[in-house]
């Protein structure tokens, strides 16, 4: 999962992005409103951690400005204010959740996860390709019954390609999703974890579901065979 935080206080951001890493997502950061949009713009985020008090654009103006573009990425905001009317402005601009400063890192990767359990390209907590299935609530995924075990970023990557059933993704689309925009474009990382995924789930059952296509990327779909 990927994640952006919009926060304009250093500290504050880097204590979130810390979390996140360490709880397995990817994450980028950015310090004010107008670069968020940008960044909002140009990667496939699954939540967005957004301050109300930013330079540049301010929290429910960026909040606006996304909903207008069609951007319907869940929103969690972050304010000092805690107000009933500044909660309710925050609600009804778009956020899909609130939540007021100082608060512990418990509470808000608890709101994130609740959040991440209804993205909006799937709303279904278990997702299934042929006798494949990967459960969001409990991170368990089972092929053919069979319990099988994968890391935090194999599950990442795994849950990224079934969300997109038969659809073909490029290697640097999946590795800015997984990973983030620090990523090395040179890197094999991509092709190293989909080997990973591709022992754990394809060796030893039929059909395998992982498929690459040449000169393109990867694709997941109870078809057989590459291309």
């Amino acid at each position: 999962m990927r994640l952006l935080v919009v926060e304009d206080e250093p500290r504050i951001s880097k204590f979130i992005c810390q979390g996140l890493t360490e709880a397995g997502y990817a994450v980028d950061a950015t310090y004010d409103g107008l670069e968020a949009f940008e960044y909002a713009l140009a990667a496939d985020y699954d939540l967005i951690i957004l301050d109300i008090m930013l330079p540049g654009l301010d929290g429910l103006s960026l909040l606006r400005r996304l909903r207008k573009n069609g951007i319907q990425t869940p929103v969690l905001l972050l304010t000092a204010r805690d107000s009933l009317e500044d909660r309710v402005e925050g609600l009804d601009t778009g956020a899909d959740d609130y939540l007021v400063k100082p608060f512990a890192f418990p509470e808000l990767l608890a709101r994130v996860r609740a959040l991440l359990r209804r993205p909006p390209l799937q709303n279904e907590n278990i997702l299934r390709i042929s006798d494949l299935e990967l459960d969001n609530k409990t991170r368990e995924v089972r092929r053919g019954g069979r319990l099988i075990e994968l890391s935090q970023r194999e599950f990442m990557l795994l849950n990224y390609l079934m969300r997109h059933p038969n659809q073909v993704l490029t290697r640097t689309q999946i590795a800015e999703h997984i990973w983030n925009f620090d990523f090395a474009s040179d890197s094999n990382i991509v092709d190293v974890y989909i080997g990973y995924l591709r022992r754990k789930i394809d060796r030893n059952f039929t059909p395998q579901l992982i498929r690459t296509v040449r000169g393109m990327g990867y694709r997941i779909s109870a078809e057989a065979g590459n291309e």
